[in-house]
């Protein structure tokens, strides 16, 4: 499948803005602007399994379109919420659990990279990856 791969970060698009709107200090969102985020996915069928590498943690979860899960962001917000396949983009769509506001998530291939992009609270932001 096209996500199969490893995917390194490349650049960041609003992503401070983004954080702080989530409500990561500042001090968190500098260290999570340079956090040599490696995504490493791979897809059977509607299965996936993706590795999450940075300079802070180490993560590994498995997930199944459509299927409700929770998960914590690396600043300890937790989430829960579905993957789905939407044509050739995966949307996320999260509710937090402090305050059950919504955290939308897509991937999609562009050409040679892994866009990752948010939108939480009227703040888009989006993470370039390349592979790696």
């Amino acid at each position: 499948m096209t996500f199969n791969g490893t995917w390194k970060i490349d650049r960041n698009e609003n992503y401070e803005k983004f954080m702080e709107q989530m409500g990561i200090n500042m001090v968190k969102r500098k260290l999570a602007a340079h956090d040599n985020l490696k995504i490493t996915l791979e897809q059977t069928g509607d299965k996936f399994h993706v590795k999450e590498s940075s300079n802070f943690r180490t993560l590994e979860l498995d997930f199944t379109l459509g299927v409700t899960f929770e998960y914590s962001l690396a600043d300890g917000t937790e989430l829960t919420g579905a993957w789905t396949m939407e044509g050739d983009m995966l949307k996320g769509v999260f509710t937090r659990k402090d305050n059950n506001k919504q955290l939308t998530t897509t991937r999609i291939i562009q050409g040679d990279e892994l866009v990752q992009s948010y939108s939480y609270e009227g703040v888009d932001a989006k993470r370039i990856f390349k592979r790696g």
